[in-house]
């Protein structure tokens, strides 16, 4: 008797829970908007929009090489599997033609497509809950006046049980704060503004920040540096491993040049986030500059001292000064393996006359060859700087069919001990083996990123 009360007791609780969870999980289906994708929006709305879909680096995830803008179907690889993009054009049957405004709204702000699904967060709306409904429909206008184009996103390819989507509400539960950002009244008008644009549609943090087992942001090492499409996204708080410690002035003109004469040039996914904000004010990129550096806080004087010293290293004409006298001493003492590659390969352009952005950094100013992880170094190694199309930009020559894998962990190991005070890297051999079959994939583009290069990357709206 006392087992059968048990097992009533233990169902009841089972049932229980189950309901709660479905009343939890359970969102109606908004119904479809059948002229939304033939209204008519104010021009102004529209021009804003477009500076906020630059902003979010929309085009980025929603657009495979080759095919039409916005049409979906990007893979985005996760610990999990595989996601592909949905398509965001106003195309009813594949798009989003027939989302009203209000469905629109609540993907962005709850992570809810408009059938009342839950959105895997790789769709970054735990950023984007922080968008104003005003900037929404901005966003909104701006999609909806894009060509519309019939494209089915291929079906992700995920373990069970994560292509159950109500288990994203637990996750919800535990990791996702919804809601506009709280004022902060003890700060600046720019560093609110910059907050607003990083933290929201900016979403710096999806690639910036470590990521828990859950797939969720790590919030208490915000900023302290993640992954993105096989490159490392550099710690941008205190832990920054910036030779010259990036400051507003030197942070807004990379952000809107995509270079910087201390910190070189954007690449991988960040070159098209750097050629997507060259549609933002000069006011918002300084914003977004503001708030960053100070996350970062100010260098130690150690460093700040060692930085100095940079600075009067390379700065202005000094520079050529200072390339002539490093790179007679170089050849002067190439015997090593790795030195005898680096001479060979590597010095005549970065040591060498041509300055920012189309010479090479020297490497003593070099956040690649001084981060704990060499990742992005061996991908400019193996796959170099693809030049852009039919502009002026820099290039690097990919060395992957010319050094063999020992070969290129051989300079690497050289460049860490000559040109850094960090411990040398473990495993180099094998993360190389590894970048060049594909085990570790990398996607690789320009430096002037996706929209000033739509030819490199066929990222055309046609």
């Amino acid at each position: 008797m006392w087992a059968l009360r048990a097992a009533i007791v233990f169902v009841a609780a089972i049932v229980v829970a189950a309901g709660v969870f479905f009343l939890l999980a359970w969102r109606s289906e908004i119904p479809e908007d059948a002229a939304a994708a033939e209204a008519s929006f104010a021009p102004d709305l529209v021009a804003k929009g477009a500076q906020l879909a630059a902003l979010g680096n929309c085009i980025a995830c929603h657009t495979v090489p080759g095919k039409p803008a916005f049409s979906g179907g990007l893979a985005v690889p996760t610990p999990f599997g595989t996601i592909y993009s949905t398509n965001i054009t106003p195309d009813r049957e594949t798009g989003i033609g027939g989302w009203s405004e209000a469905a629109f709204q609540r993907a962005m702000n709850e992570g809810v497509d408009r059938n009342g699904s839950h959105l895997y967060p790789a769709f970054p709306y735990d950023h984007f809950t922080r968008v104003s409904e005003e900037d929404n429909r901005a966003l909104y206008a701006f999609l909806m006046t894009r060509a519309a184009v019939k494209a089915e996103a291929p079906e992700n390819d995920l373990q069970f049980p994560l292509t159950f989507r109500p288990l994203l509400a637990g996750w919800k539960l535990l990791f996702f704060d919804r809601g506009e950002l709280e004022p902060d009244s003890g700060q600046s008008e720019a560093w609110t503004r910059g907050r607003y644009l990083a933290e929201g549609l900016g979403h710096c943090g999806a690639c910036h920040t470590p990521r828990n087992a859950f797939g969720a942001e790590d919030r208490d090492r915000n900023f302290g540096g993640g992954e993105a499409e096989g490159w490392q996204a550099y710690a941008i708080n205190k832990d920054s491993k910036a030779p010259i410690p990036w400051d507003e002035q030197s942070l807004a003109f990379y952000l809107r040049n995509g270079w910087h004469e201390f910190h070189g040039v954007s690449r991988g996914p960040m070159a098209e986030v750097t050629g997507n904000l060259s549609a933002l004010p000069d006011s918002d990129i300084m914003a977004i500059a503001t708030y960053v550096t100070s996350i970062m806080g100010d260098p130690t004087p150690e460093r700040g001292q060692k930085a100095a010293q940079l600075r009067e290293q390379f700065e202005g004409d000094r520079l050529e000064q200072t390339a002539d006298s490093q790179s007679s001493l170089v050849s002067a003492s190439g015997t090593g393996s790795g030195e005898a590659i680096y001479i060979a390969a590597c010095a005549s352009c970065h040591e060498g006359r041509q300055r920012q952005p189309f010479g090479g950094l020297n490497f003593e100013l070099s956040t690649a060859v001084n981060a704990p992880n060499p990742q992005n170094i061996v991908n400019i190694v193996l796959f170099g700087l693809p030049p852009a199309d039919g502009e002026a930009s820099a290039v690097m020559p990919a060395f992957r069919h010319l050094l063999n894998d020992q070969q290129v962990a051989d300079v690497l190991a050289y460049m860490r001990e000559r040109f850094s005070e960090e411990p040398a890297w473990a495993g180099l051999v094998e993360l190389v083996a590894n970048t060049r079959s594909g085990a570790h994939k990398v996607t690789v583009r320009p430096s002037d990123g996706i929209e000033r290069a739509p030819h490199n990357v066929g990222a055309e709206e046609g």
